[in-house]
């Protein structure tokens, strides 16, 4: 095969002989394994790890690494064993084959748990070596660049994932070619109408512009030789997702952000960088605040430059960046720099310090997060940083997402600091912990020694890592902090049924722990503090000992007032207020779920499970409750006020609302705070009362 003719002539101008012979072997053995096995496009398997190989090779990468792309899929994929590549290839390139590997699925996962735990391995695997890594955005450039033989619905869902964690990641570690690539494949195949729109305006603009961008760089040139700044100038187009992603940010046209064009300038040091940029910007007039200095402060993934937007001629904005030889081959290459131009030699230990410590805190969120979707959450959210750059009290420089609070600086500082904060000063004033922190921000953090962690931080905090912590410490809580709250909420439970707690037998409590599949009374009473067991429940098993569990709903209802906190949930689907025939669900993780009893989601449900519960509402509940109500109304100025004012008459509010024209008539969608049934019939009859109310309805 001709490939592979070029991936072993390539490599030999900077591998071994030994180590290209070793890449043959391999191929040789890839063939083999996929022998018989075609891709959708209809050519022979093989083809697909030597394209990856060829792609890791313009990198410069080691033998291992090339040899693990050759043979990623043979594991996966054929009878081949990790053992068996171990003994014949070594247990280096047998680690990078299994890192890249899929995991076994499990029957119980569904497709979002089994995508996520594939992550979570792939990505602790990359965590031991920065290689696995490679090798799988290699991987899926190569799906991406042949995903035309692909159904349109696949076609949509490689490339969401791809724009969502791919690209990202190859752009946190540097990897800018990788990273433009493909988002622009992931933006042709995710929004495929809008890509073929900008594709057809920026053909047509493209003449235009010829014009206007060599003007440019002659008077740049210019300019730079009149300094004796010896640089090498480059203009360069805007990508299209970028272009699109500005003009959805930004709200702009195509023209406008068209006008904005790029020019490169690489010059031989980093005083010339600071040199060319004070004479560039006496020939355009600098815009202000569009200066970044990357180069004093760089950016987590290692990349230095010099960015500022000027004003160029025609009133038109450029974009201009400037950097040494050095920061351009990092910024084009990130992590994979390491091996480009060095010896096959070199052992791998010059990762920029951020991208390390970037590294090391997804491995801590690996060990905090015992739930796989819940760190792919905490990835996505890390994955999208701003540049906020803040100082801490002794002048060290902290790099945080856009967005990100005095708690995400306190956990970004260390986890037993933002575990104990419980104030912030930001530029010597006293500030919320929820304070949204800016560029150049200095922080002080004050904690103290029994403070907490509080659950409101999660509603505000930005990154991942302080997320995790702050999940892990509230799942974590003391045992004897937990088994005491445990105590206390059944107590509460067992007198809602007047039953005086001192009253329970050890022989009761010893049937239902040996039901319970616990270990002790002790870890009952800490899985309720933690919502696995619901104290109702909990406290109707221990006053019907003799008795299964199937028998429970016999002995009556459990009572429902409302007031039961987290462990007691409405179900959205329904939304079940007082006076609605009801039925509770004990969901894992979530506690008992009550829906309405003619609630669609629950229909085909097996009522007589031991997941469902009779339930009923207690008296005199004292709480307001969500209802969904749609009203069809005229389409008529002032309607809409004339709805919510009789809304307000009969004592509720609106929570939301959401409306949608249909020629003539409005739907109107209203969720409102009622007591119980027959405060909605009142809400309900005043809006018939309403002349140009056409139909209104409960929606379940």
């Amino acid at each position: 095969m001709a490939e592979a003719e070029l991936l072993f002539s390539e490599t030999s101008q900077y591998l071994k002989s030994e180590d290209v012979a070793q890449l043959k072997n391999a191929y040789a053995f890839g063939q083999g394994a996929h022998s018989g096995q075609f891709r959708k496009s209809g050519e022979p398997y093989i083809s697909h790890p030597l394209a990856v190989a060829r792609i890791l090779s313009t990198l410069h990468l080691d033998a291992p690494t090339l040899t693990a792309a050759l043979l990623h899929d043979v594991v996966e994929d054929t009878a081949i064993s990790k053992a068996e590549i171990s003994e014949r290839f070594g247990e280096p390139v047998a680690e990078l084959v299994d890192g890249v590997s899929k995991l076994t699925k499990i029957e119980s996962q569904t497709p979002e748990e089994a995508q996520a735990e594939n992550f979570r391995k792939m990505l602790m695997a990359m965590a031991r070596d920065i290689r696995v890594i490679l090798i799988k955005l290699a991987d899926r450039l190569h799906n991406m660049r042949t995903l035309e033989a692909m159904s349109s619905a696949k076609q949509r869902r490689i490339a969401r994932e791809t724009l969502e964690i791919y690209a990202p990641i190859a752009h946190r570690l540097g990897l800018n070619n990788i990273y433009q690539e493909l988002q622009e494949l992931g933006f042709r195949y995710c929004y495929p109408m809008r890509y073929k729109v900008l594709v057809k305006a920026t053909k047509a603009a493209r003449g235009n512009r010829r014009e206007v961008v060599g003007k440019i760089l002659d008077a740049i040139n210019l300019k730079l030789k009149e300094a004796g700044v010896e640089a090498e100038v480059t203009g360069r187009e805007k990508h299209l997702y970028s272009i699109y992603t500005k003009m959805v940010d930004k709200h702009l046209s195509f023209s406008e952000v068209l006008d904005i064009y790029g020019f490169r300038v690489i010059v031989e040091d980093i005083p010339s960088c600071y040199v060319a940029l004070g004479m560039l910007h006496s020939l355009y007039k600098p815009i202000p605040g569009k200066f970044k200095d990357y180069i004093a402060i760089p950016k987590n993934n290692g990349y230095q430059s010099l960015h500022s937007t000027l004003l160029g001629p025609f009133g038109l904005p450029i974009e201009i960046q400037i950097r040494t030889a050095e920061m351009h081959r990092i910024a084009e290459n990130g992590v994979a720099s390491h091996w480009l131009y060095k010896s096959s030699d070199d052992n791998f230990d010059g990762l920029h310090p951020e991208t390390s410590q970037w590294l090391q805190s997804l491995v801590e969120s690996l060990s905090d997060s015992s739930d796989s979707l819940e760190f792919l959450e905490h990835l996505k959210i890390d994955l999208f940083p701003g540049d906020v750059y803040v100082f801490t009290p002794q002048g060290k420089i902290l790099t945080l997402p856009r967005g990100s609070t005095a708690v995400d600086f306190a956990y970004a500082v260390h986890s037993d600091v933002g575990n104990c904060c419980v104030a912030a000063k930001i530029n010597g004033e006293n500030a919320p912990l929820r304070t949204i922190l800016k560029n150049g921000d200095r922080v002080e953090i004050v904690t103290a020694p029994y403070a907490k962690p509080n659950p409101a931080w999660l509603g505000y905090v930005a990154t991942g890592r302080a997320r995790s912590h702050i999940r892990y410490f509230l799942k974590n809580i003391q045992y004897d902090e937990s088994v005491k709250l445990g105590e206390r909420m059944l107590n509460q439970a067992l007198l809602s049924f007047h039953i005086d707690p001192d009253t329970i037998t050890e022989e009761q409590w010893d049937k239902l722990v040996r039901d319970s599949a616990v270990k002790s009374k002790n870890e009952l009473l800490a899985e309720m503090a933690l919502g696995k067991q619901f104290p109702a429940v909990v406290a109707k098993r221990l006053t019907l000992p003799l008795e299964s569990v199937a028998s429970e709903q016999a002995a009556g209802p459990i009572t429902i007032q409302g007031t039961e906190g987290l462990t007691v949930q409405f179900a959205k689907c329904c939304r079940p207020i007082p006076g609605d025939a009801i039925v509770g669900m004990i969901k894992k993780d979530h506690g008992l779920v009550i829906h309405t009893h003619d609630c669609s989601v629950i229909a085909g449900s097996q009522r007589n499970s031991e997941n469902y519960l009779d339930v009923a509402w207690g008296k005199d509940i004292a709480r307001t409750f969500e209802a969904s109500v749609q009203v069809s109304v005229v389409n008529k100025q002032g309607v809409l006020a004339r709805v919510a004012a009789e809304i307000a008459k009969a004592e509720s509010n609106i929570d939301d609302i959401a409306m949608k024209s249909d020629g003539d008539y409005t739907q109107m969608r209203f969720i409102l705070q009622v007591n119980n049934r027959q405060h909605l019939a009142i809400i309900m009859r005043g809006l018939r009362h309403i002349k140009d109310v056409a139909k209104i309805s409960r929606i379940k």
